[in-house]
C-alpha cells in the first residue's frame, strides 16, 4: 500500500519513499513550449504548488542528472524528456516560513535570513568554497543578492520562488501603509526583485518560476519587475495544481477501494465532490479542480478498518490557513467587501471582472476585491455572462462553512452580541433532540439584530444568521436551499455520522410589520408539508421538520411531524 502524500512537498522523497504520486509532469513540456523564460503561477493555499516546484527542481538540476531515471522513469516527462532536462543550477527561495506576527523588524530579518540560507545552500550544492559565516557581514537582503550574482555570474540558473507573497500578504492584512513601504521604490521587497531583474538581463538567471496566492504583491512591483509572464488563468494550466476528478478517482482506487470494495463507491465520490471540488481557473476549461491537500487529508484520515468517513472533513491546519488570509477581506472599503460576501451567502453568486493588475495606490474597487477572493480560493468561476464579465460562486462545502463561520464572528463583533456564536453546546443539544438552547440563541441574535436594522431586515438576513449559527455544527452536513425535486427547503441538516440522533429540515419565514401572521404561517406549513411528501425527504431517517417564523420580536418554532399532522408550537 502506497503512503499518502499529505504534508509532503519534496518530489524526491515522494518518489523514493513509495508515496501515492499524481503525475503532473506533462506540464513541464507545456511550460517549455510557451517560449517564455520567466513565469508566475498563482493558486489558493494547499493546492500542491510546492510539490510541483520541487518537481521542477529535480527535473532541471544538473546535480540530479544521475538520478533522473530513478525519479522520473514512469512519469510523462520521464518518457518524453525535453532538451533542457538536467541543464541548470537551481536557486530556490521559499518564503512561507517567515514569522509575520512580531513586527516589521522581525519580518525583515526573516526575509534576510531566508535569502542567506538559499544562497548558502546554493554555494554548498555547486562546490563554491564560501561558508555561510562569510555572508553574515552583509547587512541587507539586496546586498546578499548582489554579492551572490557577482560570484556566480558565469552560471546558468533556474530561479524558483515558492509562496512569493505569503509574508507580504500578512503585512498587507495588518497595514496597507507598511505593505506599500516594502514594495515601493527603495523598499526591501521591491529592491530584491529589481536585483533579480538585473540578473536576468546579464543572463545569469535564465529561467524562473514563481508561485503564490494573490497577484497583489507582484502587481505592486510591476514597474520594477515587469518581466514575468502570468500563466495563472491559461486554459492548459487549469489542472497544473490540484486534482481532477480522474486523479481523485485514481487515488480512491489505489488507497480506499482496494480495501473497502463493498462500499458505495459512487456515493463516496459524490461526497468528496461536494466537499472539495468546484474550482475553475479558466472559463473554457472543462475540468473542475479539487483542493489537493484536502483530498490527501481525507485519504489519510479515512477509517479503512471500518470503511467509514473521517470524523473531521476539514483539516484544522487548512482551516487555520484560510482564516488567517480572511484578514485580507478588510483591504480597502471593508463595509463594501462585507456586503459582497453577504451577497454570496444570500444569493450564492455575484458578477464581476477578474483584474490582471491593480494599483494599491489607487482606490481598491469592487472588482479588485472579487479578484482577490477569487485568487485566495473563496470563490470560483461559475460561468461567463458576456465579454469579460463572469458569474462567481462558492466552490464547495468547505469554503461555504468557512464563510458561515466568518459571518458568525463578524455578526458577533459588529453588534457586540452577548452570546457566543461558536458555542457548540446548543448544537449538541439540538442533535440530541433538545432544540430549546438553539432556539434561545437564535432568538437573542434575531431580536438584537432586527431591532437595530428593523426596516432593512429581510428573510435573507434571517436565513444567513441561522446558517451562521448552525455552521459550527461540524457533525452535520448543512445544505442551504438544496434542490429536492424542484422544491427548495431553506435548510436541511443531515448527520455526518449514523450516531447523530436527529436530522432536521427548517423552512424560514420573516414577518414584517404589515404582513399577516396567519398568512405567513399557512404558507410556511403548506411548503413544509410539500417537502415531507417528497421521496428524498421521506428517505431521510430520524427527520424532524420545523417552520421558523421570525420577526423583530424573535423566532417561533412550529414542528410538523408528518405531511398531514397539525403543527406544534414550541
Amino acid at each position: 500500500m502506497k503512503k499518502i502524500i499529505y504534508g509532503i512537498s519534496n518530489f524526491k522523497m515522494a518518489r523514493e519513499d513509495n508515496y501515492l504520486y499524481i503525475d503532473k509532469t506533462k506540464h513541464i513540456e507545456s511550460l517549455e513550449n510557451l517560449n517564455e523564460k520567466y513565469l508566475i503561477f498563482l493558486r489558493p493555499r494547499r493546492f500542491g504548488k510546492s510539490l510541483f516546484l520541487s518537481t521542477l527542481q529535480y527535473y532541471y538540476d544538473e546535480n540530479s542528472a544521475h538520478e533522473f531515471d530513478a525519479l522520473f522513469h514512469d512519469t510523462y516527462i520521464g518518457k518524453n524528456p525535453t532538451p533542457l532536462k538536467s541543464s541548470y543550477r537551481i536557486l530556490f527561495f521559499e518564503f512561507s516560513g517567515i514569522n509575520t506576527d512580531s513586527g516589521m523588524e522581525i519580518i525583515y530579518e526573516g526575509f534576510k535570513d531566508n535569502i542567506k540560507s538559499a544562497i548558502s545552500r546554493y554555494f554548498s550544492n555547486y562546490g563554491y568554497d564560501i561558508s555561510r559565516d562569510s555572508l553574515n557581514s552583509i547587512e541587507t537582503p539586496t546586498g546578499l543578492l548582489k554579492y551572490f550574482f557577482d560570484v556566480v555570474e558565469d552560471d546558468k540558473i533556474y530561479l524558483l520562488i515558492d509562496e512569493y507573497d505569503q509574508f507580504a500578504n500578512a503585512i498587507l492584512a495588518h497595514s496597507m501603509e507598511e505593505f506599500l513601504k516594502i514594495v515601493s521604490k527603495g523598499g526591501f521587497v521591491r529592491s530584491f526583485y529589481e536585483v533579480i531583474k538585473g540578473a536576468t538581463q546579464t543572463g545569469t538567471v535564465q529561467k524562473m518560476f514563481i508561485t503564490g496566492v494573490t497577484p497583489i504583491t507582484l502587481d505592486s512591483l510591476s514597474s520594477g519587475f515587469n518581466i514575468v509572464k502570468h500563466i495563472t488563468y491559461k486554459e492548459e494550466f487549469n489542472d497544473l495544481a490540484g486534482f481532477t476528478q480522474e486523479e481523485v478517482n485514481y487515488s480512491l482506487e489505489q488507497y480506499i477501494f482496494k480495501e473497502c470494495d463493498s462500499i458505495d463507491k459512487k456515493a463516496l465520490q459524490e461526497k468528496l465532490k461536494v466537499w472539495y471540488n468546484g474550482y475553475l481557473f479558466n472559463i473554457n476549461a472543462t475540468k473542475r479542480i479539487y483542493n489537493a491537500t484536502l483530498v490527501n487529508y481525507f485519504l489519510s484520515e479515512y477509517d479503512r478498518k471500518r470503511c467509514e468517513m473521517p470524523i473531521k472533513m476539514l483539516d484544522s491546519n487548512v482551516a487555520s490557513d484560510y482564516r488567517a488570509i480572511m484578514k485580507l477581506f478588510n483591504i480597502g472599503d471593508s463595509e463594501r467587501n462585507y456586503k459582497i460576501l453577504e451577497e454570496f451567502i444570500e444569493n450564492g453568486t455575484v458578477t464581476g471582472i477578474l483584474k490582471d493588475r491593480y494599483d494599491l495606490n489607487q482606490s481598491f474597487k469592487e472588482d479588485d476585491f472579487i479578484t482577490l477572493i477569487y485568487s485566495m480560493g473563496f470563490i470560483t468561476i461559475k460561468n461567463e455572462d458576456f465579454g469579460e464579465v463572469s458569474e462567481f460562486c462558492i466552490p464547495n462545502y468547505v469554503i461555504k462553512m468557512l464563510y458561515f463561520n466568518y459571518f458568525a464572528v463578524e455578526l458577533q463583533q459588529r453588534n457586540n452580541l452577548a452570546i457566543s456564536f461558536d458555542s457548540r453546546r446548543p448544537l449538541i443539544d439540538l442533535a440530541r433532540g433538545n432544540f430549546e438552547p438553539f432556539k434561545e440563541q437564535l432568538n437573542t441574535a434575531i431580536k438584537t439584530l432586527s431591532n437595530r436594522d428593523h426596516y432593512g431586515f429581510t428573510e435573507k438576513h434571517f436565513q444567513v444568521i441561522t446558517l451562521a449559527l448552525l455552521s459550527f455544527a461540524d457533525f452535520y452536513f448543512i445544505d442551504s436551499q438544496p434542490e429536492l425535486d424542484n422544491k427548495y427547503p431553506d435548510i436541511v441538516l443531515i448527520g455526518r455520522d449514523k450516531k447523530v440522533p436527529n436530522n432536521y429540515l427548517f423552512e424560514l419565514k420573516w414577518k414584517k410589520e404589515k404582513d399577516s401572521y396567519e398568512s405567513i404561517k399557512k404558507e410556511g406549513i403548506k411548503q413544509v408539508e410539500g417537502y415531507l411528501k417528497l421521496d428524498k425527504v421521506k428517505n431521510i431517517p430520524k427527520l424532524r421538520s420545523f417552520l421558523l417564523i421570525g420577526s423583530k420580536d424573535g423566532v417561533e418554532f412550529f414542528e410538523l411531524t408528518s405531511a398531514k399532522a397539525n403543527p406544534t408550537r414550541s
